[in-house]
């Protein structure tokens, strides 16, 4: 009877009929559920899962053992992409250790390739060390630049030494009795030139190296006796009896036009003369001739007092800013002292300059020390030297098409708080060393 019906049943499926009327829609409904379920293309898209596609049906969560579609790769690059997030730019050339400053002097290097040292203090004045690429931002004119070169090394050092002579008697007696100290802030590496002002620079030696006995014999040589207080009695003239540097001083302009000496035999007083600015111009103009790889470095020893020079001022910064020289300072006298020298930051017409260091030193990412007394003096040396060697220096292409010769501003941040940047305001772009900007002329050493 069995197999009967079982061979009637095989009949009817081979003749294309339902077995029974019954047994049809239930057949159809088994097969309802292995299809995807449609989705609305508005719907909620769940994390994770996304939304698939009619080619990819067959991949839809219907095991609870496959992945979910889009779980697996982005896992992988998202790991990748983490510094990406905080770190925009690749990783730029780490050069080894001692290996820094050869970076600088590859000859595949093109004019269109920015050097910027920085010195980075926390809120005390104290040097931060430990600071890394990651935590750098380059800025060129509000942009964002690319580093292709970081380095922590220190560079051996070019150094144009400027003494100021025309200093009072007493500040230059405590300068000279400081300035034994100074050869050994520099270094065999280092090359130093010495240069002296008083109502003129002149250079005393080309540069030599920073340990050599003849830079210690130049630096005694430099010392002076200093610009003795010029004083008269009451009531009489000044027609005779003044002297500058030493050299009596007949030849004074009257200040009427009546009789020689004017009324009472009065006359005007001569103006104290300090070319600084003639100074520093010498000094950078020499310091443009050295080769790439070197720190080039113009370190003052003065009140930063300026009358009577050549060159102006803002001539002088540009032709720093364009040959990459910084200045650096100690600052003596009664500028030095808070207080007294107060006419820096109120210049009357006609009248010197207090102290113009300031401006060189912010202009061109160094550093001033204001010292009064001989040993603030000596300890001054040493801190700029360390400060100078414990530089960080980034590198990197400017984005600007051309070499235009306008001026491009620089900004340096570092990416954690309570910290100071200290570097150059920015740069002049030129294919070569430029000419000075006044016809100075450079006398041979002594």
């Amino acid at each position: 009877m069995n197999q009967a019906l079982i061979a009637g049943a095989l009949a009817l499926c081979l003749l294309g009929l339902p077995a029974s009327p019954q047994q049809a829609p239930a057949s159809q409904q088994q097969a309802i559920p292995d299809a995807p379920k449609p989705q609305s293309p508005l719907g909620p898209v769940t994390p994770g899962i996304g939304s698939t596609s009619s080619s990819s049906a067959d991949n839809a969560p219907s095991d609870p053992d496959q992945p979910a579609v889009g779980s697996t790769l982005p896992s992988t690059p998202q790991q990748a992409q983490q510094p990406q997030s905080t770190d925009r730019d690749p990783v730029p050339d780490l050069p080894a250790a001692g290996q820094g400053p050869t970076a600088f002097t590859l000859p595949s290097l093109t004019v269109n390739f920015v050097e910027v040292p920085f010195t980075v203090k926390d809120s005390k004045g104290n040097l931060v060390p430990g600071i890394t690429w990651r935590d750098v931002r380059v800025y060129e004119n509000g942009i964002r630049q690319q580093m292709r070169v970081f380095t922590v090394d220190p560079f051996p050092l070019s150094i144009a030494l400027v003494i100021d002579q025309s200093l009072p008697f007493d500040t230059m007696t405590r300068v000279n009795n400081a300035l034994g100290a100074l050869p050994s802030a520099f270094t065999a590496y280092d090359e130093v030139a010495v240069f002296t002002y008083n109502n003129g620079p002149k250079l005393q030696t080309d540069f030599t190296s920073g340990q050599s006995p003849r830079l210690a014999a130049v630096v005694d040589r430099a010392k002076t006796v200093g610009r003795e207080p010029m004083y008269y009695d009451a009531g009489e003239g000044l027609g005779s009896g003044i002297e500058i540097n030493g050299h009596a001083q007949d030849n004074l302009t009257p200040l009427t036009s009546n009789a020689p000496g004017g009324p009472n035999g009065i006359k005007q007083v001569p103006r104290e003369v300090h070319t600084l600015n003639d100074a520093i111009l010498m000094a950078a103009e020499s310091l443009s001739h050295a080769p790439k790889g070197r720190r080039r470095i113009i370190y003052v020893i003065s009140d930063g007092k300026e009358y009577g020079s050549t060159a102006k001022t803002k001539d002088v910064i540009r032709y720093l800013q364009t040959n990459q020289i910084s200045v650096y300072a100690t600052l003596t006298g009664d500028s030095s002292v808070d207080g007294l020298g107060f006419l820096d930051r109120i210049h009357l017409p006609l009248t010197m300059r207090d102290n113009l260091l300031p401006v060189y030193v912010a202009a061109t990412g160094g550093q001033a020390f204001a010292e009064y007394r001989t040993r603030g003096i000596e300890n001054s040396f040493a801190k700029i030297a360390e400060q100078v060697r414990t530089q960080y220096t980034v590198g990197y292409y400017s984005r600007e098409p051309f070499i235009d010769g306008k001026f491009r501003k620089l900004e340096v941040r570092i990416m954690k708080p309570n910290l100071q940047v200290i570097a150059k305001s920015g740069y002049y772009p030129t294919p070569q060393a430029q000419t000075p900007p006044s016809p100075l002329t450079r006398p041979a050493a002594d």
